[in-house]
């Protein structure tokens, strides 16, 4: 009986999974090949073969998240980075080694990944939801800091840090070389935080 509501489950984790894939690669596909602002919630339903309250089910935030994950990956992701970095490296190579993996920061992106990024740094309502994402990992990116520094998670040099590390995909994911410009504030956060 268990395994058979485990099996249950597990198929029902994967058809919400595949569901919630589909509308989000319908999503990408249509706001890239008519822009954002011109494609409705029922477009992208229509296009996953979905209904609307399936859109919403998936994504309820609205039309902003579709292209994004709920961000709970992301937090614990770059919780993980700092928390289960190799030994000898410093907890600001390990921030900006997870940064320069994602979004706009990622070398040699494919076609996708690429179509993904300029959409979002080019949607002002994309660009807001991505920063909101970021901003979100706030908490979380103070605690493992704290801890791993043997600092106090209200001491305000760990939260400013950790905020303005969570701002720089949206100060400077925008620039013509989005890689070259976070390896630059790197080294300034260096310079500012010589002991992280």
């Amino acid at each position: 009986m268990v395994a058979m509501v485990t099996q249950e489950l597990g198929r029902r984790e994967r058809k919400k999974a595949a569901t919630r894939q589909a509308l989000s690669d319908a999503a990408l596909r249509l706001f890239a090949e008519r822009g954002y602002d011109k494609v409705t919630i029922a477009e992208v339903a229509a296009e996953a073969d979905t209904a609307v309250a399936t859109v919403f089910a998936h994504f309820p935030a609205g039309k902003d998240a579709l292209i994004f994950d709920d961000g709970s990956a992301r937090r614990a992701d770059l919780e993980a980075a700092v928390r289960e970095r190799p030994e000898g490296t410093s907890i600001l190579d390990a921030v900006h080694g997870y940064l320069a993996r994602r979004g706009p920061f990622i070398e040699g992106m494919n076609a996708e990944q690429r179509t993904k990024a300029d959409l979002i740094i080019n949607t002002p309502a994309l660009r807001a939801y991505a920063r909101t994402l970021w901003i979100g990992c706030q908490d979380a990116l103070v605690q493992a800091v704290a801890d791993e520094s043997g600092r106090d998670p209200r001491d305000p040099g760990v939260r400013s840090l950790a905020r303005y590390v969570l701002e720089l995909p949206d100060l400077i994911g925008a620039d013509d070389d989005p890689r070259a410009s976070l390896e630059a504030a790197f080294v300034h956060l260096r310079l500012g935080w010589p002991d992280l």
